[in-house]
C-alpha cells in the first residue's frame, strides 16, 4: 500500500460519524505512524553505533532530530488521545506495565544500555496523572505546561550525587538511561497534547476536510504498542544476520 492521489479523498457525513463510534481520528493514527517510523530509524541508527561499534553519529544532525521528532510527536498525540479515551486509567496502567518489562529486558540484555525511564515509562505515568490535569481549563494547562518547561531549562543544569529524583530529569553524572523522557521538561508537552485535544478535537472528529485512506503509515500507526515492543530485537538480530551474511 503507499499514500498517493488515490488515497486522499473528502471525507464525507457518514464517514465522520463512523470515525466518532470507532473512537479513532485518522490524523492522529497517520502521525503516530510517522513517529514510529522515525523512531526506529533512530534506533537503527543507535544500534548500529552504539552495539555494533559503526562510526555513526546520532546525537546531532538528521539522526538526532529523528528521535527527538518521534519522541515529542509521541508525546502530543497521547495528551490529545487522552482527551478522546474513556478509560484512561486501564491504558496507563498496560504501557506502564509493558515499560516495566522493558527496563527488566534491557539490564538482562546489558545493564550498561539499561532503560530506567524511557518513552513508555514517562507515557504511562502520564497517562495516570491525566484524570487531574483534565481538571484544569487550557489556559491554566498552557501556563503549567510552560513552566513545567522553563524548570526543565533550569534543572538541566543541577547536578545531584544520587539518582533518586531521576523520574524528574535530576540526575547525577553517573545516570544511565538509554532511553530518558524524564517528567520535567516531556511533561510540559503532554500538557500541550492535552490542551490541543480539548481545543480541536471537542467533537471528536477530524479536522481535516479530507482523509487519507488505506496506506501503510495510518496501519503502523493503529498498531504503535505492538510494533514497539518488537521492533528493537528485530533490528538487533537482523543486523547480526547481515552481518553473518556478509561474513
Amino acid at each position: 500500500m503507499t499514500i498517493g492521489l488515490q488515497s486522499v479523498a473528502i471525507q464525507s457525513n457518514e464517514e465522520k460519524k463512523n470515525e466518532i463510534r470507532s473512537g479513532r481520528i485518522w490524523e492522529i493514527d497517520f502521525f503516530r505512524g510517522v513517529a514510529l517510523i522515525l523512531m526506529i530509524y533512530f534506533h537503527i541508527v543507535f544500534n548500529l553505533k552504539d552495539i555494533f561499534g559503526y562510526n555513526i553519529d546520532y546525537t546531532k544532525g538528521f539522526n538526532a532530530l529523528t528521535g527527538r521528532t518521534a519522541g515529542t510527536l509521541f508525546i502530543v498525540l497521547s495528551g490529545i488521545s487522552c482527551t478522546l479515551s474513556r478509560n484512561n486509567i486501564k491504558r496507563g496502567l498496560k504501557i506502564l506495565g509493558l515499560a516495566m518489562l522493558i527496563t527488566v529486558a534491557t539490564h538482562l540484555y546489558n545493564v550498561d544500555m539499561g532503560i530506567k525511564f524511557g518513552v513508555l515509562h514517562f507515557l504511562g505515568v502520564s497517562i495516570l496523572l491525566f484524570p487531574l490535569l483534565s481538571r484544569l481549563n487550557t489556559n491554566l494547562l498552557l501556563a503549567l505546561g510552560t513552566i513545567i518547561m522553563i524548570l526543565g531549562n533550569l534543572i538541566k543544569h543541577i547536578t545531584l550525587d544520587f539518582d533518586y529524583f531521576f523520574i524528574f530529569g535530576i540526575t547525577s553524572n553517573k545516570f544511565v538511561s538509554a532511553d530518558y523522557y524524564p517528567l520535567i521538561p516531556w511533561l510540559g508537552i503532554f500538557i500541550y497534547g492535552i490542551v490541543l485535544g480539548k481545543v480541536l478535537y471537542k467533537d471528536r472528529n477530524s479536522v481535516f476536510k479530507f482523509t487519507l485512506k488505506d496506506n501503510i503509515i495510518s496501519w503502523v500507526g493503529r498498531h504503535t504498542l505492538i510494533i514497539y515492543m518488537i521492533h528493537q530485537p528485530i533490528i538487533i538480530y537482523t543486523i547480526k544476520l547481515i552481518e553473518r551474511i556478509k561474513g
